[in-house]
């Protein structure tokens, strides 16, 4: 589908001051290569303060940059998904596994949230899952129900259960893996989600399910909720999920990948989320059945 196009703003950090307008969005974003960021600047299509730049203009800190991205042809995505529990407060839907959670990625339109306030203008997503991720996705209707759930979410009052399959054969028992995450160079991406000491604690419990020819069913249980938390405590322990495109076993992508945080290919399904209901704090679970890849004696 064509979609409309979007404005994307920055503020200009200490990365950017100092640099020309050309060589900072060519390095900071390069996923396009510096030609293509020089015809956007020639064709009016880059600001700075809401005008027109030149390429050569060296950047200021604190400066807004703004890039108007003409509409564009978005990937095929699924479009369908299954309401699982809706109150005058709450919604929790099945997201599918290959559409977006959020804009980004290449997606505006062909997002769950898009799909979901086409159902209920007022929902608001109270957390993310990764595009390759299926699983529950819960909504709050309203702004109260939404500080309840949040202050129940950042005092561990949520309870949120995946399954996953990895690589190789999981040890037998519960492995708690405590390891902060934070962002970490990479040549090619900038930086990505992975393994620092200097990151925000993240802890996340994997029991082994059952053990395949080459992989492992396992149950993940997490204490914290970072972003691609779970891939990467799996691949950090040596047991990537099964067709991870971007995280290899130790965590941390290969300087050389073509790969992406938001591709696919990954087995991950969010099984269960336990939580407080914002009205009257009874106890709330939320169940939904994995893929048939994802099933196993649970």
């Amino acid at each position: 589908m064509l979609n409309g196009g979007y404005s994307y703003s920055e503020r200009v950090g200490p990365r950017g001051a100092g640099r020309t307008v050309l060589g900072y969005l060519s390095e900071r974003y390069s996923h396009s290569a510096e030609s293509t960021w020089a015809g956007h600047i020639r064709d009016g299509r880059v600001l700075l303060g809401g005008e027109p730049v030149a390429s050569t203009r060296r950047l200021e800190l604190g400066e807004l940059l703004t890039w108007n991205r003409p509409p564009w042809i978005e990937p095929e995505a699924p479009s369908s998904f299954a309401v699982l529990y809706r109150d005058p407060d709450l919604l929790a839907v099945a997201k599918p596994r290959g559409l977006a959670a959020m804009p980004g990625g290449g997606f505006l339109e062909r997002t769950l949230l898009r799909r979901v306030q086409a159902l209920d203008p007022l929902a608001a997503p109270l957390h993310r899952l990764g595009r390759g991720t299926s699983g529950i996705t819960l909504f709050t209707r309203h702004k109260r129900a939404r500080r309840v759930l949040v202050d129940a979410w950042q005092r561990g009052a949520v309870e949120r259960d995946y399954v996953g399959l990895v690589t190789g054969h999981f040890p037998a028992g519960t492995t708690r893996i405590d390891a902060p995450l934070g962002p970490v160079p990479h040549q090619r991406l900038g930086s990505v989600i992975g393994v620092h000491q200097n990151g925000k604690p993240s802890i996340s419990h994997v029991t082994l399910v059952e053990r395949r020819a080459s992989t492992s069913l396992v149950a993940i249980r997490i204490e914290t909720g970072r972003a691609h938390q779970i891939r990467i405590h799996l691949a950090a322990a040596g047991f990537p999920l099964a067709g991870d495109p971007l995280y290899p076993p130790g965590g941390i992508p290969p300087e050389d990948t073509r790969a992406l945080p938001g591709e696919t290919g990954y087995f991950l399904h969010a099984k269960r989320l336990r939580f407080p209901h914002p009205a009257d704090g009874q106890s709330v679970s939320v169940d939904c059945l994995p893929p048939p890849a994802l099933r196993g004696p649970i």
